[in-house]
């Protein structure tokens, strides 16, 4: 039995039950830790068997979104290689956390539901071989390009696009996630996974696409195979990750046993199983990347960058058309019987379906005096009968700014982080669309895309999964969240995602929250409550549960 250590730590989770209740503002979090030492990887690269003595215990304090505090004993597997042939072990493994004991009563989670929160932003490389305990991991690339902490003969190149905020690189499931399953009795599983920025030392970039979903892949059917030993029920998996990493927890539950992606596992070594998914949380997921920039010019094409000038209108109305054709071959119908989305509905769609939801439960939990002050500022807004009704022209205007300038992915210069996810070998940068390649800046004569951009392009989309051929093996209930005043992607990503996945039947939780950008999680105690009622777990008295 290896060494095991007691350490204390304390945390504390901002308030924010629902999405109305905490519209502004969203989580803050704070933890101290102190005292004892941490174990050796509980696993080493050639072996994908789940040691179950490996482990530390420590202790936290978790308040909860209600304000109530926790004590919570948990065991403590660090930095398990997930996969027998690992290209950088640094960001290839896994941690973790099983509760004991909560508020002094003991805990079974040997059939508890398992969170599994990846850490990604940017598409950068993500790892928690650093971390100390639960909600620790995070962006081994680092905001500034620098070199991540641990990596062998590996760099996070500082010249990468999007390295230096070309690209939002925040990022992956909010710690508050993982606290609060934590304190709920469930398992939570935080993986780390390859980015783009990462380069070895003859230059090559061996943390592009398709790389981040290959290993969180691979991190699934290394839990699953260990069924049995591991604790937590692995047929029960819920993933979650917010921006890239929403992209990339959308992906993996819309894409649950493919075989597309079985030479990438075998070449990892990675475990012989399943790699799908029972449940998807996704928080303003970056992704359908090849439709991406149309998207973004018919949400945000009217709007003028911060600096107050307006971009290329030429290029947006380029792209404003690509999207309305791609549109409309999706043959998407939006939820509660909406019809065919198209381009020109589609503005109609979204204010009937999320935004004036969303403004209604915002305004509703507010104050009457506040509610007041607020109506009074934004006169936009019509308040009759306990609800919001505006028009869509007023809500681009009340967002104001875009973030992103035109394309917003594929840049004509190549600068754009989705640039450098698309690199391959020693190229830093490609373009994955024919338009921005036809419209190079840097001085590029091919004319037409590498020919493994197709491919790359089908890895990474979750909709191929949903719209184009849908798969059998995909997750079958979703939860999706984004913030109104998101304009680092397009706020019809999310919707045609989730009118995809209720199209074929499955469960949607879908809702955006008001006045929030991009990274919002102002519900994260509802998001725990939809787990239990999805995989249907219940906690018995005496810490035992019940399926």
């Amino acid at each position: 039995m290896k060494h095991r250590a007691v350490k204390r730590r304390s945390v504390v989770l901002g308030l924010g039950a629902t999405a109305g209740v905490a519209a502004v503002g969203g989580i803050a979090l704070s933890a101290q830790a102190s005292g004892g030492t941490s174990t050796s990887s509980s696993s080493d690269a050639g072996s994908l068997a789940f040691d179950p003595d490996a482990y530390t215990e420590l202790t936290t304090t978790v308040t909860d979104t209600a304000g109530a505090e926790h004590a919570v004993t948990y065991h403590f597997w660090k930095a398990i290689t997930y996969v027998a042939k690992p290209v950088d072990a640094t960001y290839q493994s896994l941690n973790v956390s099983v509760p004991v004991e909560i508020d002094g009563t003991a805990v079974d989670a040997s059939n508890a539901p398992i969170l599994f929160a990846n850490s990604v932003g940017g598409y950068m490389p993500s790892s928690v071989a650093d971390a100390t305990g639960i909600g620790a991991g995070g962006m081994g690339g680092g905001m500034g390009g620098g070199a991540p902490s641990g990596a062998p003969s590996a760099s996070a190149s500082a010249s990468a696009p999007g390295a230096n905020g070309n690209t939002n690189a925040t990022g992956g499931a909010l710690s508050s996630n993982q606290l609060l399953a934590l304190a709920a009795g469930y398992v939570v599983v935080e993986p780390g996974a390859r980015g783009r920025t990462l380069k070895n030392s003859a230059g090559e970039y061996y943390g592009v696409a398709p790389a981040a979903i290959v290993d969180l892949k691979a991190a699934v059917r290394y839990v699953r195979a260990n069924k049995g030993v591991i604790p937590g029920d692995t047929d029960r998996i819920v993933s979650a990750g917010t921006s890239a990493g929403g992209a990339l927890s959308s992906l993996l539950g819309a894409s649950g046993d493919s075989p597309l992606y079985a030479e990438y596992l075998e070449e990892l070594g990675a475990a012989d199983a399943s790699d799908a998914i029972f449940a998807t949380g996704a928080w303003c997921p970056i992704t359908d990347l090849e439709h991406a920039d149309g998207s973004y010019e018919w949400n945000w094409g009217g709007n003028a960058l911060s600096t107050g000038k307006q971009v290329d209108q030429t290029v947006s109305k380029a792209l404003r058309s690509q999207f309305a054709e791609y549109q409309a071959g999706l043959k998407l119908k939006g939820l509660n019987g909406f019809g065919t989305l198209n381009a020109r509905n589609y503005d109609a769609y979204l204010v009937k379906q999320y935004l004036e939801p969303s403004a209604t439960t915002y305004l509703a939990a507010l104050s009457d005096t506040a509610r007041e002050t607020y109506l009074a500022a934004n006169t936009f807004i019509t308040w009759k009968n306990g609800r919001a009704g505006f028009s869509w022209a007023d809500f681009l205007t009340h967002v104001g700014a875009r973030k992103k300038n035109t394309p917003a992915f594929d840049a004509f210069d190549l600068s754009a982080g989705e640039n450098n996810e698309f690199g391959k070998g020693t190229v830093i940068s490609r373009h994955f669309t024919a338009y921005s390649l036809k419209n190079d800046t840097t001085g590029l004569t091919a004319k037409r895309l590498d020919s493994d951009i197709p491919e790359m392009l089908r890895l990474m989309n979750p909709m191929y999964f949903l719209a184009d051929k849908p798969n059998e093996g995909r997750s079958k209930h979703w939860w999706i969240r984004l913030g109104t005043k998101d304009s680092d992607t397009s706020l019809t990503v999310s919707a045609n995602i989730a009118a995809a996945a209720n199209g074929l039947g499955d469960d949607v939780d879908h809702l955006y929250y008001w006045d929030q950008g991009h990274g919002a999680n102002t519900d994260p105690g509802d998001f725990i409550a939809w787990i239990a009622k999805v995989t249907g777990h219940r906690a018995k008295a005496g810490g035992k549960a019940e399926k």
